[in-house]
């Protein structure tokens, strides 16, 4: 296990290695997510009516693209749902829920969570690039959200997976952070204005490279102890490729945003606000930290 954090840089990898090595890290980050309070795993047994903040905001922004009675009776898959808060979330408005995620540990901990609140909710294990393979089905709404794209080598491969996933007049949707916050050095400390530098440090464009790093950390409050496998690969994915893919697949774009806001503190600058987190000053306005995209399957 490292000692110290490894700065990101980046490689050329065999992809199963890389996939195996990701697995292996998110399994590990299973039970200190269910253990932490940014989570709250507690609440969703305690309140039957609680959503997550991240759920929430996604409802606000999908709601114009879905039927008057919103969720309601629709077939949704969530890919890349992790221990299934925001699963459970869109479960509890209405929605027949199916989960997907690469980590076994994760799917434990999402169906453990299921059953111990009532809820139905099926969870399938597989890599998301194979999940239309795996689940053989088709969906009204295929839902994805923060924190995901990084993790998908191929994302030509992905967005074919979700046009196959989806129903004829069916929507996608997709949050997370914004492709160009993610070049930014996110060691730099915070000055006396309390504002930090906003400097470029890593690739914007993958170009088939992929950027590895070794920390024995994860984005969560509490003990983070049990974080053993502690390498990890992610992908850049510019906006134009998120969009060309989706497109390429034949998918119809019909809602693009920008945001100030993000479900968590991605640069030490950031300030806790009502839904998220955000940059100060002048700086909210000169950085957009996530994007949205909805698309339609005609």
């Amino acid at each position: 296990m490292s000692t110290e954090p490894e700065p990101m840089r980046p490689v050329r990898v065999d992809i199963d290695e890389a996939l195996s090595a990701n697995r292996a890290n998110w399994d590990d980050r299973a039970a200190v997510h269910v253990a932490s309070r940014d989570y709250g795993v507690e609440r969703y047994l305690t309140d039957p009516g609680h959503v997550s903040d991240v759920a929430a905001e996604d409802l606000r922004l999908l709601a114009p693209h879905l039927p008057p009675s919103g969720l309601t009776g629709l077939d949704v898959v969530h890919l890349q749902c992790h221990i299934g808060t925001d699963t459970l979330s869109l479960a509890r408005q209405g929605a027949r829920m199916t989960g997907v995620d690469l980590s076994p540990a994760s799917l434990a901990a999402a169906r453990e969570l299921a059953v111990r609140t009532g809820t139905d909710i099926h969870y399938v294990e597989a890599e998301v690039t194979t999940a239309a393979a795996v689940l053989g089905r088709m969906y009204d709404v295929v839902y994805t959200s923060t924190g995901v794209l990084p993790w998908i080598p191929d994302l030509d491969a992905w967005a074919r997976t979700v046009a196959r996933l989806l129903r004829p007049g069916g929507v996608f949707y997709l949050r997370d952070a914004h492709p160009f916050l993610t070049t930014v050095d996110d060691s730099r400390g915070v000055g006396a204005d309390g504002q930090g530098d906003l400097r470029v440090a890593y690739r914007y464009f993958g170009d088939g490279w992929a950027q590895t790093y070794d920390e024995a950390l994860t984005y969560t409050d509490g003990d983070h102890a049990g974080i053993e496998h502690t390498r990890n690969y992610e992908w850049p994915h510019p906006v134009s490729e998120i969009v060309g893919v989706l497109l390429g697949a034949g998918l119809r774009l019909v809602a693009l945003d920008e945001h100030r806001t993000l479900p968590w503190q991605a640069l030490p600058q950031m300030r806790p606000v009502e839904g998220g987190w955000e940059l100060p000053g002048v700086q909210r306005d000169s950085l957009p930290v996530a994007l949205s995209v909805v698309a339609r399957r005609d």
